[in-house]
């Protein structure tokens, strides 16, 4: 069976995934994650594009323009009961990360805009934690740079831990048109986790009519691209499931849809 053109399996190197709106075929979201053994360094510039650097583990020198942000994450594992460390970075910027630890690092992107904006280390502590739903489809969710915050100019991120057995983003939802106060328009990626790593979960995308309808198995490092559609995630039985999620689009809202088909659920 062919691999569905949404899902990319993660690469054994430096770099894990990277997705430009090129590869992707949209406009707005850009990820990259990368590994970086302790003394190595990345160094990149924001050019015309915004960047929040993200600490999934280990931890990491951020330096932005010769100023340096010292010894940023304390987690050993995605799955630890903690924040993550990220720093925003506007455009225009020069960048070097340096891992202090061994360290696996997030680069979040979208397109900057012409307001001026400054670089902010998000502290954990300010990180909004929660659990959300009930029963089997209970997830945690922590919100990095969430849509109520200021600070950039068109991107998202969160993550989230569905426990094993678990299903997430679900009922299916979708935010893939720009209709005021129903729905905004956002392209979004998925990067999974999964403890144990040798586990997998399982990813449907699909529109209502059935035009894109994809159904993957993801696996640890694995990225799956939502382009448009309703995109719900299931955690099998003794896999914990991580994911981080990137999104970005013309206006910094999220706003959904769910599936008229199964919101059902959420009155039962």
């Amino acid at each position: 069976m062919a691999r569905s053109p949404l899902l990319i399996k993660a690469a054994s190197g430096r770099t894990i995934v990277d997705v430009t709106p090129e590869r992707a075929g949209w406009t707005y979201t850009g990820f990259r994650a990368i590994r970086l053994a302790a003394g190595e360094s990345e160094m990149l510039t924001t050019d015309t594009r915004e960047l929040c650097v993200v600490v999934l583990t280990g931890q990491a020198d951020v330096t932005v323009d010769g100023r340096t942000y010292s010894a940023l994450g304390a987690r050993s594992s995605v799955f630890d009961d903690q924040a993550p460390a990220a720093v925003y970075i506007p455009n225009g910027h020069q960048v070097v990360i340096r891992a202090t630890q061994a360290a696996e690092i997030a680069l979040c992107s979208a397109p900057a805009d012409d307001q001026p904006r400054t670089v902010r280390v998000i502290d954990p502590a300010t990180m909004k934690r929660s659990t959300r739903g009930q029963g089997s489809n209970l997830r945690h969710i922590c919100d990095i740079l969430p849509h109520t915050d200021p600070t950039a100019a068109h991107l998202l991120v969160v993550e989230v831990i569905t426990p094993a057995g678990h299903s997430s983003s679900y009922p299916p939802h979708k935010h893939d048109h720009q209709v005021d106060g129903q729905e905004t328009q956002l392209e979004e990626t998925y990067y999974h986790r999964v403890n144990p790593p040798q586990g997998f979960a399982f990813q449907r995308v699909y529109t209502d009519d059935r035009n894109l309808d994809e159904a993957m198995a993801v696996e640890d490092h694995d990225t799956v691209m939502v382009p448009r559609g309703y995109h719900p995630v299931v955690a099998p039985h003794g896999y914990d499931l991580y994911y981080l999620n990137v999104m970005a689009g013309p206006q910094r809202l999220w706003v959904f849809r769910n599936d008229p088909q199964h919101e059902w659920l959420l009155k039962a």
